[in-house]
């Protein structure tokens, strides 16, 4: 039976038990997972200069290329997680999951002292493997807990750890460099992550689809063991194609962004000093970034309630207000750069709650986290696996066109979000009531 996805139902109206406890667990993993990534990017500089001394014409494309090797691990390994993550207990992937990937960044500080480049590029690679257990489980962890109609919400809340945990990255990493040998940075970062992971070992599985309230006596998707063929109704679904393509688009400048920005403001601006752009770069990052993943979920869940489409017409527009500011920024001086680029992040984050809402809302619950693993695949394969190298290597010539890039895949980004309201509220109608969709009108 077809049920309107904005009629709230009753067993939908109240999260399960436990849910508290463990979105604040994935929250802080997340916050760890995204310091851990940015880290790298804080102290890229501090190893390029000692891996490539003599700085050859290709030393920006391979440090790019320990961006890559994460995330080449990461998105190839994230759909073997993720169906595992359909059969299996989610909490014992995270767990052991940040348990490898915290061990992998403490092995990223020793390539100083055994191995040199080629072990720090391994460690990287096992780091994108422990990444790719944690990140389609996570978020169906969290549907499985929340109703629809606060999913936005809540899933903000999770994702906020992007902005956070990224800047906190750019902060320790510079701050640790500046004052200490580079490898310090990725020894700080160990052991928290041994103790969450440790923790959620501990944890229990909620219920797949009973918080998904899909007719009208209030009983969520039924329990169903996926078949191979029901994994190619994904591919029958506009919404979650050109959300894919959408946040493809959206990593990959963010990857850019995040990866290149501090080296960019330091050396090709000249804005300051290392340790003082870090921080500074990091703050705006958490300002910018808290503020409007938290908004942006909140939007998407109150506009949703008069147009069904709203975690797209959110999305598509928060990201067109922000490519011309990024434009701006490689043209402004003094408060007016920091000011453009504060601009820019927050409409670039401002999408995180609600394309991923989205990405959760069509997927039925027995093959959600495949859902998610498949998404990892396409964003970076597409996104931040290239975007790193190519703007690295379109940066030694000109950081204008490295940038102007940039800008042109948000507008990119906008226009498949924009393209996808149109089907939304269809492909969340139909969600939980079938596995097999007949073929798609896009």
């Amino acid at each position: 039976m077809e049920q309107n996805a904005s009629v709230t139902q009753p067993v939908a109206s109240s999260p399960l038990k436990g849910a508290r406890p463990a979105l604040i667990l994935l929250l802080l993993i997340n916050l760890f997972n995204y310091i851990d990534r940015q880290v790298l990017a804080a102290v890229e500089s501090d190893i390029q200069k000692e891996f490539f001394p003599t700085h050859p014409r290709d030393a920006e494309f391979w440090m790019g290329m320990l961006a890559t090797a994460f995330m080449v691990t990461y998105m190839i390994t994230a759909p073997i997680f993720g169906w595992l993550a359909d059969r299996t207990s989610r909490w014992i992937i995270v767990g052991a999951s940040v348990l490898l990937w915290s061990l992998a960044t403490g092995g990223s500080g020793l390539a100083a002292l055994f191995g040199g480049f080629g072990l720090l590029m391994a460690t990287r690679a096992l780091v994108g493997v422990g990444e790719a257990g944690y990140g389609p489980a996570a978020p169906t962890l969290i549907s499985d807990f929340y109703p629809v109609e606060r999913r936005g919400a809540v899933l903000a809340w999770f994702y906020m750890a992007i902005p956070v945990g990224s800047a906190l990255g750019y902060g320790i990493g510079m701050v640790i460099a500046q004052h200490f040998h580079w490898s310090r940075a990725f020894y700080a970062v160990v052991a928290p992550g041994i103790v969450l992971g440790i923790a959620a070992l501990f944890m229990r599985d909620p219920p797949r689809g009973q918080a998904d309230a899909l007719d009208s006596s209030g009983h969520g998707a039924p329990k169903v063991t996926a078949k191979l063929s029901d994994y190619l109704v994904l591919l029958r679904i506009p919404s979650y194609l050109l959300n894919c393509a959408g946040m493809a688009a959206m990593t990959f400048a963010i990857g850019g962004v995040s990866y290149w920005m501090p080296r960019y403001l330091v050396d090709v601006r000249q804005v300051g000093e290392k340790g003082t752009v870090g921080l500074i770069f990091g703050g705006i990052t958490v300002v910018a970034g808290l503020s409007s993943t938290l908004l942006g979920g909140l939007v998407g869940d109150y506009v949703r309630r008069w147009i069904p489409s709203s975690y797209f017409l959110v999305s598509g527009i928060a990201i067109l207000i922000a490519c011309p500011f990024i434009l701006l920024m490689m043209h402004a001086q003094g408060m007016m750069l920091w000011t453009f680029l504060f601009i820019a992040e927050f409409f670039l984050f401002f999408n995180t709650g609600p394309s991923n809402t989205a990405l959760a809302n069509v997927a039925h619950p027995s093959i959600r986290a495949t859902a998610f693993a498949l998404n990892i695949l396409v964003i970076h394969a597409l996104g931040d696996a290239i975007s790193p190298p190519l703007l690295g290597w379109l940066g030694h010539t000109s950081w204008n066109h490295a940038f102007g890039v940039v800008a042109g895949m948000m507008a990119a980004a906008g226009v498949f979000w924009l393209w996808g309201c149109r089907y939304l509220e269809r492909d969340t109608k139909l969600a939980g009531t079938r596995l097999r969709s007949e073929p798609s009108p896009l």
